[in-house]
C-alpha cells in the first residue's frame, strides 16, 4: 500500500481547516477542490513531485496545531492592544458590509496610505456564487466585490503562492484558521513576510459546507434549475438579509425572499459545520494584526440598521493603522474595554470552553487531535457550568459515534473542481 503523504494523512484525520496554504505554496502539485459534505480540501498529485510537495507544505497547516505562547498571558482570545466600536464613514462601505464595514474600510485605507498595494480576500465565484476563490484586489470596486460575509467554505491562503511570486506588499485578510496558516508561513519566510505587512482576521464561528449552501437555497426558494448570480448571506444593513438573485428557466432575473440572519445561520447553517471548527481554539484571530467581529452586545434594532463593527488590535502595527484610518476620517469609532470580545460574542466564551471538553472526548476514542500550544483550554472549560462541562464531553461522545468520527475522510474531487488562480 503507499503510504500517505502528510497533506492527505492531515485532511484524512479530520484536521484540515481548508485554508489552502498548502495549494498556494505549490500549486502544480496540490489543487483545493469543493467536496459537499467535507468542505473545500486540498488534493495531492499522485507523483514523486506531490509526495515532496506535500512534506514541505505541512509546515504551513495551522489545522495540525498552532502554538500561540509567543502571545503570552490573555483571557483565551489573544492579545488586545486597543478595542473600538464603529464603522466605516463611507456609507457604501457601511452598507454593504456584514456590520459596520471596518474591514472593508481598512482594507481600503491600507492601499490609499501605500501600505499595502494589494488586498487578498475571498469573494464568490463569477461562474457560481455558491462558492468562493481568492483573489487580490488592488482598488474600492475589488474590494466591494468581496464586502458582507460569506458562509460557506473558502481557501484565501491560497493567494500565498501569487504573493510570494510577486514584488508587491500584499495585505490579508481571512478567517482566524486562515491567518493562522499565514502566520505559519511568514514564520518560515522572511521575504514572504516582508511581502504581508498586514493580516485582518474576522470573527468565525465555523465554515459551513456546500450542503448547508443547497438547504439555504431551498428555503429561499430558488428553483433547482434556475442559475444563481448572487448569494448574500448578510449585509446591506446588519446584520442584513439572507437572499439570492438568480435566472429562472426562462433567462428572467428574480430575487428571491430574504430571511434573516438568526433563521438562516441558527436553523440552516450552523449544524453543517465542519468537525474542525467545533474544536477550534481561535474563533477571534489572536495571531492577525487586527481583527473585527459583531459587537453582539449592542445588538441591532432590525435587518437593516446602519451596521456597527467590533475593531481589536492585536499588535502595534494593527493599532497604527486603526488610530491613523480614526485620525484621517474612515473609521468613526469610540474606545471600548481591552474585555470587550467576552461581552459582545458570549457565545464565543461558551464555545472556547467547550473544547477541552470535547478534546478529552476525542482522546478517549484515540482521535488525533491538534497540537495547539499556548491557549487556555482548561481555564476556559472549568469556567463552564456544571451542565455545559458535562455536555462538551457526553455530547461529543455522542457525535463522535453517530458521525463515525474514527474513518478516514475522504475526497471526492469530482465536478467541483477549481484550478488555482
Amino acid at each position: 500500500m503507499t503510504r500517505m503523504d502528510p497533506i492527505t494523512r492531515t485532511v484524512a484525520r479530520n484536521l484540515c481547516t481548508g485554508c489552502g496554504a498548502c495549494a498556494g505554496a505549490f500549486p502544480a502539485a496540490i489543487r483545493m477542490v469543493d467536496d459537499p459534505v467535507n468542505g473545500r480540501r486540498p488534493v495531492v498529485a499522485s507523483t514523486a513531485q506531490g509526495r515532496d510537495a506535500a512534506k514541505k507544505a505541512v509546515s504551513l497547516c495551522a489545522g495540525t496545531g498552532s502554538d500561540f505562547t509567543a502571545l503570552g498571558a490573555h483571557d483565551g482570545f489573544g492579545p488586545v492592544v486597543g478595542a473600538w466600536e464603529g464603522h466605516a464613514a463611507d456609507p457604501e462601505i457601511r452598507h454593504r458590509g456584514s456590520s459596520g464595514g471596518a474591514v472593508t474600510a481598512l482594507a481600503l485605507f491600507a492601499l490609499q496610505t501605500g501600505l499595502a498595494q494589494g488586498v487578498a480576500h475571498i469573494a464568490a465565484r463569477a461562474d457560481d456564487a455558491r462558492l468562493n476563490e481568492a483573489v487580490i484586489s488592488e482598488n474600492r470596486a475589488g474590494l466591494l466585490r468581496g464586502a458582507g460575509s460569506r458562509y460557506a467554505q473558502a481557501s484565501p491562503a491560497e493567494a500565498l503562492g501569487a504573493i510570494a511570486a510577486g514584488d508587491r506588499p500584499i495585505a490579508f485578510i481571512g478567517k482566524p484558521c486562515d491567518v493562522a496558516s499565514v502566520a505559519k508561513a511568514r514564520a518560515a519566510d522572511p521575504a514572504l513576510s516582508r511581502k504581508i505587512p498586514l493580516t485582518i482576521a474576522i470573527f468565525c464561528a465555523g465554515a459551513p459546507n456546500l450542503v448547508a449552501t443547497e438547504r439555504l437555497l431551498d428555503r429561499l426558494g430558488v428553483p433547482k434549475q434556475a442559475t444563481l448570480t448572487d448569494l448574500r448571506y448578510r449585509g446591506n444593513g446588519w446584520p442584513g438579509l439572507m437572499q439570492a438573485r438568480y435566472r429562472d428557466a426562462d433567462g428572467v432575473e428574480k430575487e428571491s425572499e430574504g430571511i434573516p440572519y438568526a433563521v438562516g445561520w441558527g436553523q440552516i447553517l450552523q449544524a453543517e459545520r465542519r468537525w474542525r471548527c467545533r474544536i477550534c481554539v481561535d474563533h477571534t484571530g489572536a495571531l492577525a494584526d487586527i481583527s473585527v467581529g459583531d459587537p453582539w452586545h449592542n445588538p441591532p434594532e432590525g435587518a437593516a440598521e446602519e451596521g456597527r463593527s467590533l475593531i481589536i488590535a492585536r499588535t502595534a502595527a494593527g493599532k497604527a493603522l486603526i488610530e491613523a484610518a480614526l485620525r484621517a476620517g474612515v473609521l468613526i469609532a469610540v474606545p471600548q474595554p481591552r474585555d470587550v470580545i467576552a461581552t459582545a460574542q458570549p457565545n464565543l466564551v461558551s464555545a472556547q470552553g467547550a473544547v477541552w471538553g470535547r478534546r478529552l472526548a476525542m482522546r478517549a476514542f484515540g482521535l488525533p487531535l491538534p497540537a495547539d500550544q499556548g491557549m487556555p483550554l482548561l481555564r476556559a472549560w472549568l469556567n463552564l457550568s456544571g451542565r455545559a462541562k458535562l455536555s462538551s464531553v457526553a455530547g461529543t461522545l455522542r457525535r463522535i459515534a453517530r458521525l463515525r468520527l474514527w474513518r478516514p475522510v475522504r475526497i471526492k474531487a469530482r465536478l467541483l473542481y477549481t484550478s488555482p488562480s
